[in-house]
Formats: structure tokens, C-alpha cells, sequence
């Protein structure tokens, strides 16, 4: 069963910046395929960025290149999205998702609890 625990959430003004960090207990973590998704009220869920096993690859959508990176520091298990100028259609809460050897992004049913980012004009 893959734990996935997400932090880093809060309240920022748009232009502003946070950190979100997703801690996996897998034992194999750098088999994994890690995404970081989103949802805002009344919408679908939605990739945001992805990551490959070893980091060399990855995947962001449109509307946050350029501004996210998401990052994997494999002994440590964990997987952060660096947020910088957020704009206010950030606002959103932000998921994990593993899937071994999986896709970018990734699909699995593996999900966190979900932290919330909320970016005021």
C-alpha cells in the first residue's frame, strides 16, 4: 500500500512563492513515476507536473512552465514542486500520485490527502 503525504500548502499573495513536498513510503521510491496534480473547486482534477524514476525526465503543463519545477530526492523518498510567481488561478488543492514505472504523468489510484494553496490577487 503507497503512503503519500503532502505539506508545504498555505496562503500566498499572487507573485509569491511556496514549496510542496510529497513524502512516499515505498521501498523501491526510485521505481516510481511521480506527478503532482490539482483541483480547484468545481473542476477536474489536473496534471501539473511529473517526474520520472531517476529525475530525467519530466513533464509540466502548459499553464505552469516556466513558473514550477518539480524536483525528487530519492534517499529521502520525496517529491517537491517548487511554486514561484503564483498567480491567483494556482488556487487549487494539490495532490500526489505514484505509479510504478508509469507514465508522465502518472495515473495510478495512489493519491495524498491533498494540501491546499490559496494565491490572493
Amino acid at each position: 500500500q503507497v503512503q503519500l503525504v503532502e505539506s508545504g500548502g498555505g496562503l500566498v499573495q499572487a507573485g509569491g512563492s511556496l514549496k510542496l513536498s510529497c513524502a512516499a513510503s515505498l521501498r523501491t521510491f526510485v521505481y516510481y513515476t511521480m506527478g503532482w496534480f490539482r483541483q480547484a473547486p468545481g473542476k477536474e482534477r489536473e496534471a501539473v507536473a511529473a517526474i520520472s524514476g531517476t529525475g530525467g525526465s519530466t513533464y509540466y503543463a502548459d499553464s505552469v512552465k516556466g513558473r514550477f519545477t518539480i524536483s525528487r530526492d530519492n534517499a529521502k523518498n520525496t517529491v517537491y514542486l517548487q511554486m514561484n510567481n503564483l498567480k491567483p488561478e494556482d488556487t487549487a488543492v494539490y495532490y500526489c500520485n505514484a505509479e510504478k514505472f508509469g507514465r508522465l504523468p502518472p495515473r495510478s489510484d495512489s493519491w495524498g490527502q491533498g494540501t491546499q494553496v490559496t494565491v490572493s490577487a
